[in-house]
């Protein structure tokens, strides 16, 4: 059994662990992609579920150079960038909350909370101050263009995240990300998009969750 009291500092991605925005996201990478056509449209939404936690940068820049083989050219990129991003703003400041958050912030109070997202940095800390969220994660709301590799490695460079730190998401790579950080992990399924992530969880032997609900005891079993 996993005492989260034990830990020093709490990472959490966004998607599918704080908000229920996995599918919303998802979405929206179609219906950007759509101008392209349906079939377009369907590469890039499977490719974005087959590597959730990356970023919407890297995702739309797979779309131009490998999907649709031309030269990546900035302002189509920014288009497309901006296109999706009116799209999930909305979605993202009226979808359900994690339940139990308060709770859990009470619980382990010892620990310093940061978010750690695929998603756009300035768009994470704009929607969390809207939603008031942001008064849990007092060590800071950080996201893309950064990868997540590079936020961690910074973040423990700087001593904002202090270990024994645990990482709680919903990703294979926030599992590959909290690994090469040398942190703990949780692997939430309650939102995830992985397929089929019960076989994968038990062949590297992760610990999971249903959601921060159930974390609220600050036991993980």
């Amino acid at each position: 059994m996993t005492d989260l009291t034990y830990y020093k500092t709490l990472v959490f991605d966004c998607d599918g662990v704080v908000l229920n925005s996995n599918k919303i996201k998802t979405q929206a990478f179609y219906d950007v992609a759509s101008i392209y056509g349906h079939g377009i449209a369907k590469e890039l939404k499977d490719y974005h579920l087959k590597n959730g936690g990356i970023s919407r940068y890297a995702k739309f820049e797979y779309l131009i150079s490998d999907i649709l083989n031309v030269k990546l050219e900035p302002q189509v990129l920014q288009s497309l960038l901006h296109a999706y991003a009116c799209k999930v703003k909305h979605a993202l400041i009226t979808c359900e909350v994690a339940k139990g958050l308060e709770r859990l912030r009470q619980t382990t109070k010892q620990a310093n909370w940061l978010i750690v997202s695929g998603g756009d940095q300035s768009e994470l800390r704009e929607v969390f101050t809207e939603r008031r969220l942001d008064k849990y994660f007092d060590g800071g709301i950080f996201g893309s263009p950064d990868t997540k590799d590079v936020i961690l490695e910074r973040e423990l460079n700087n001593k904002n995240i202090t270990k024994p730190a645990i990482f709680i998401g919903d990703s294979k790579y926030d599992q590959q990300a909290a690994q090469l950080a040398g942190l703990d992990f949780i692997f939430l399924t309650d939102w995830t998009d992985v397929v089929n992530f019960s076989s994968w969880c038990d062949e590297k032997c992760i610990t999971t969750n249903l959601n921060i609900e159930s974390l609220q005891s600050g036991y993980v079993s």
